[in-house]
């Protein structure tokens, strides 16, 4: 799962104390596992081998240039869905044509640069944006490859702000309208519409989604490609659901054992998009209790760190499993579950300091007894924290640490109050 365990009651990040690493850098902290980024790579490169897939890490879901060169370093390409994506792509030394550009709104700035640096394909999501990137390659004299995001119309059976592949999604084209689509453009100018893409949505539980989607498109490109428009490159996707929650667990072998035999002699390029089960349960966040409170009934951990920095909870009610940093071994947690099988324990409403009473990272959590001053982790914060955390209330945004084995070091460092007014001087 990943290289965060407790070991003689203290929190370790692979073989750093997590309480030394507050100690020197302070709190709020995203602290990341290199042991585990590089392992849950290469577990997916071995499960999807028999395809010799594009391994496309999602930027969105922890976009540091120290993560990114990390996994650059280690053969990934990478999914990208902005301007501003590409550009620490490029900066972290990963290469354009190893990218697959998403996104439903790209400018025609993006696009340009984008083009000018030559990404291996754009993921097409309207025909008015097709119809733009063919103008936009015709004056430049290129021929993109481009590939039509289908929505299959299948139900993820998750969080309706992360179900993508529903027909009446914003994102992507219907599959009903996909075929006339494909027909129309396949003799552009410039872009040549040569592949198909799938994404459903995240996180995706249970492999047979994949499978219902997977197999509705297919037919599709079978048809196309028997009448002489070529489609040569699937891209299913990524969506694989980290285990926020050890009694909730989806191998990542479990998707490809689903996957792989439907895509294995069919001769298309295939491209995965995994993001957080490749960075989720890589990071932790490590705030520190700042007051414990009671009222109403309810007892309140009011921390330095809350929904600016992991939006999650409230958001998406989501999961996020959170416990001391050094409970003490009576107190270390055997599973990492909502209600973990321990005596002693005491309900809080975890909270931050923002001024929303949607600010919370977790509510009415069974915890050991907290005190001022207590380091509380909060796991499986390593893929849509800080890419998503802002300076809402003007709060700097935390530093970022990187561990590997017994060392440390931060990858970007804390906010200051000079940063959140710069650029209004």
């Amino acid at each position: 799962m990943d290289y965060f365990e407790y070991r003689g009651g203290r929190l370790f990040a692979e073989n750093a104390l997590v309480a030394d690493i507050a100690q020197e850098v302070g709190t709020p902290a995203y602290i990341y596992s290199e042991r585990t980024l590089h392992e849950h790579y290469d577990k997916i490169t071995h499960a999807f081998k028999a395809l010799d897939p594009l391994v496309c890490y999602s930027v969105k879901s922890c976009s540091n240039l120290s993560i990114l060169r990390l996994l650059a370093e280690a053969g990934a390409g990478f999914d990208i869905v902005s301007g501003g994506e590409l550009f620490r792509v490029l900066k972290a030394g990963g290469p354009p044509d190893r990218c697959f550009f998403a996104g439903v709104g790209k400018t025609s700035d993006e696009l340009r640069y984008a083009l000018d640096e030559g990404v291996f394909m754009f993921n097409i999501e309207s025909e008015a944006e097709f119809e733009n990137i063919d103008h936009i390659a015709r004056e430049m004299g290129l021929q993109p490859r481009c590939a039509l995001r289908i929505n299959p119309d299948v139900d993820p059976d998750t969080h309706q702000h992360t179900a993508t592949g529903k027909r009446e999604a914003k994102f992507g084209v219907d599959i009903d309208r996909a075929e006339a689509v494909f027909r129309k453009y396949h003799q552009a100018p410039a872009a040549r519409l040569v592949g198909a893409h799938l994404h459903i949505g995240s996180p995706v539980r249970d492999p047979r989604a994949y499978v219902e989607a997977v197999g509705k498109v297919l037919p599709l490109l079978a048809r196309l490609n028997s009448d002489g428009i070529e489609i040569d490159t699937v891209d299913v996707g990524g969506g694989y659901a980290a285990s926020y929650d050890s009694s909730e667990f989806t191998a990542i072998e479990d998707y490809a054992e689903a996957i792989v035999p439907l895509l294995k002699n069919t001769g298309l390029k295939v491209v995965l998009e995994p993001g957080r089960v490749i960075s989720a349960n890589a990071g932790i966040l490590v705030g520190r209790v700042q007051y414990i409170k009671t009222g109403g009934g309810r007892s309140f951990a009011v921390l330095d760190t809350g929904m600016h920095h992991l939006i999650r909870p409230p958001l998406y009610d989501a999961f996020h499993f959170a416990w001391p940093a050094e409970p003490g071994e009576e107190m270390t947690p055997p599973v990492r579950t909502e209600q973990p099988p321990l005596q002693g324990l005491q309900k809080y409403d975890v909270v931050g300091p923002i001024c929303e009473s949607g600010d919370f990272l977790a509510k009415d959590r069974p915890l050991p007894p907290l005190k001022r001053g207590d380091l509380l982790a909060v796991f499986g914060a390593g893929a849509y924290g800080m890419a998503m955390a802002s300076n809402y209330n003007s709060q700097p945004r935390p530093v970022e640490v990187l561990v590997s084995q017994d060392t440390f070091r931060i990858i970007r460092r804390r906010e200051t109050y000079d940063d959140l007014i710069r650029g209004e001087e």
